[in-house]
């Protein structure tokens, strides 16, 4: 048995090895384990005296999961939620393409089939305008000229070129989408009122030019667009672009959604946050908007483009009408600016409404007083829209809320310090005590 004095044998310490003083120390002969060579687990210290840590026996500590993650009951209770808000998410969305579907069949006569068909045409443009004024925070009131040079440049098409009426439709949509390029470069160089000021002046412009020009345009007494079914009695008109109308809308909303879950759309989300610290991040503001703006000009085209194509008669002041750009602003705030469905449902309420006040009181601007109150109501009690104020009552009277983010993050932040004080108590050596517990 060797003995302490055998100059062989390291004595045995309690704290940390002394390091070697020459070469030849290095290579003396093993040493047998000590007290401070034991592995950590399976020495006691305030960490570990109920018993080896969890770590050394393979089992998941008490409130961890098995992948390693920590499990609170508050994250339990956010988690469950979630799960209920994605099947409540779906099952809402199921029976709203339901209803979409099923109104032909339920509409009573060919004018409400006609109406359901001009609600949808504002619903794809308010879905469009959200692109910009959704992601950015861009308010444009300028949108109805994108629709009009979409309806315009597909009528032309059909009536001057001799296009078929829905290659036609793609040919105007194209050429919109490029147009914008150098209508964006040089208005989103612009912020807030300057830009609401340049959206304004770019529908008064086109609609001199068209209304000018009427050797192409026709002018003051408009374009006659052929109709793209002329077999088709009306009602059957209508019933074929309801489902053309409800199919943009779905691949308009599509667009937007994936825009919403993609990098691209977090650093639209930045800019909208604020620009000048998201272009210092490095976020190439300039060129997101700009994207951005080309593929809602693109939408607000095709959406324009195909009311001409289902309505059959173009006007320059009614194209190239600054109302429009309003009714899409209200119809995106009524609704929620930051939500998929914002703009479907505030194009349901003020599309219904126009519609009303225009039937019962005709063309008196009793509509437009109309308009201008529900839009102050919006702004007053409403802000954030329709949607997230329906949401948050709906979590209060069901108690369904998350109680507190700053609650759950603390109870994760509990889970962590304490998992930070058991790696301290087994990293120091000689079982000591850490001197100060992870913050």
């Amino acid at each position: 048995m060797p003995s302490a004095s055998d100059p062989t044998v390291t004595p045995a310490t309690t704290g940390p090895d002394p390091a070697p003083t020459s070469p030849e120390a290095t290579t003396t002969a093993p040493k047998p384990p000590t007290a401070a060579a034991e592995p950590a687990a399976a020495r006691p210290g305030p960490a570990t005296a109920a018993g080896p840590h969890p770590a050394a026996t393979g089992r998941p500590e008490s409130g961890a999961a098995p992948d390693g993650g920590t499990t609170t009951p508050a994250t339990t209770r956010v988690l469950a939620r979630g799960r209920v808000g994605w099947i409540v998410r779906a099952v809402a969305l199921v029976a709203l393409a339901a209803a979409v579907l099923s109104f032909p069949s339920l509409a009573p006569n060919p004018y409400i089939l006609s109406a359901g068909v001009v609600v949808l045409n504002y619903a794809v443009l308010s879905t469009s305008w959200n692109f910009v004024g959704g992601f950015t925070g861009y308010i444009s009131l300028g949108h109805g000229a994108l629709a009009g040079l979409g309806g315009y440049g597909t009528a032309l098409l059909v009536t001057k070129a001799g296009l078929p009426s829905f290659v036609a439709l793609a040919v105007a949509a194209l050429l919109v989408a490029v147009l914008a390029v150098p209508i964006g470069y040089a208005a989103l160089r612009v912020r807030g009122a300057s830009f609401v000021i340049v959206s304004i002046a770019l529908v008064l412009i086109l609609l001199l030019v068209f209304q000018s020009w009427a050797s192409l345009t026709g002018g003051s007494r408009g374009l006659v667009v052929p109709r793209p079914f002329p077999g088709l009695l009306r009602p059957e008109h209508h019933r074929v672009f309801y489902f053309l109308f409800a199919g943009l809308l779905g691949l308009a909303l599509l667009a937007w959604w994936l825009i919403d879950r993609s990098r691209f759309g977090l650093g639209l989300k930045a800019i909208r946050e604020d620009e000048d610290k998201a272009e210092a991040l490095g976020t190439p503001t300039f060129a997101y908007k700009l994207v951005v703006f080309v593929v809602s000009a693109g939408f607000t085209a095709l959406a324009g483009g195909l009311y001409a194509l289902w309505f059959g008669d173009l006007d320059p002041v009614f194209q190239f009408s600054i109302l429009t750009g309003s009714y899409l602003v209200l119809m995106a705030l009524l609704g929620g600016v930051r939500h998929l469905f914002g703009p479907l449902v505030g194009a349901l309420v003020v599309g219904i409404a126009l519609e009303y006040f225009k039937v019962e009181f005709g063309n008196t601007p009793l509509h437009l007083v109309a308009t201008g109150v529900l839009l102050a109501l919006v702004v007053l009690f409403m802000p954030d829209g329709v949607l997230p104020a329906i949401g948050a009552l709906a979590n209060r009277l069901f108690g369904t809320t998350q109680s507190s983010i700053r609650e759950v993050t603390a109870a994760q932040l509990r889970e962590e310090r304490t998992a930070g004080a058991r790696v301290d108590a087994v990293a120091v050596p000689g079982g000591a005590q850490p001197t100060k517990e992870r913050p």
